[in-house]
């Protein structure tokens, strides 16, 4: 009865083993694959690193698969700091999400002297319009 349970806890230890092998390996492959974004985005990919954030069983094309969500940092002018995540399916790449320029919102007091982060709201043409011949 001994050796079948020390059989049982060597594959168990090997499985563990080849689990991390492959998640160390599909991290790499996560790794390569948010440089090639960031450098295709034109963002800069901070601290060289991503993080397995969650995994999920998934229906892709008629089938279970796993899919990994890394996320990462990145940053738009070199003076900041973004979240990036990215969803992998073995080595595929079936969704990204970066931060845009457009998107930031520029901090209280960061704005030059003699500009404004103010827009100004603008009613309808028609009612100015009606609001001309009023007064």
């Amino acid at each position: 009865m001994g050796k079948f349970s020390d059989m049982i806890w060597l594959l168990l230890l090997l499985g563990v083993i080849g689990l991390w092998l492959k998640l160390s390996r599909a991290r790499e492959l996560a790794m390569a694959e948010a440089r090639r974004q960031c450098e295709r985005h034109g963002l800069q990919l901070l601290d060289e690193t991503v993080g397995l954030r969650s995994l999920r069983l998934r229906r892709l094309d008629g089938r279970h698969v796993f899919e990994r969500s890394y996320t990462f940092e990145v940053s738009i002018d070199g003076n900041d700091r973004e979240p990036g995540r990215m969803w992998l399916v073995e080595r595929r790449l079936t969704g990204l999400s970066l931060p845009t320029i457009e998107t930031r919102i520029p901090e209280p007091g960061s704005a030059p002297h003699g500009t404004s982060n103010v827009v100004p709201l603008r009613g309808l043409s028609h009612d100015r319009n009606s609001d001309r011949r009023l007064h």
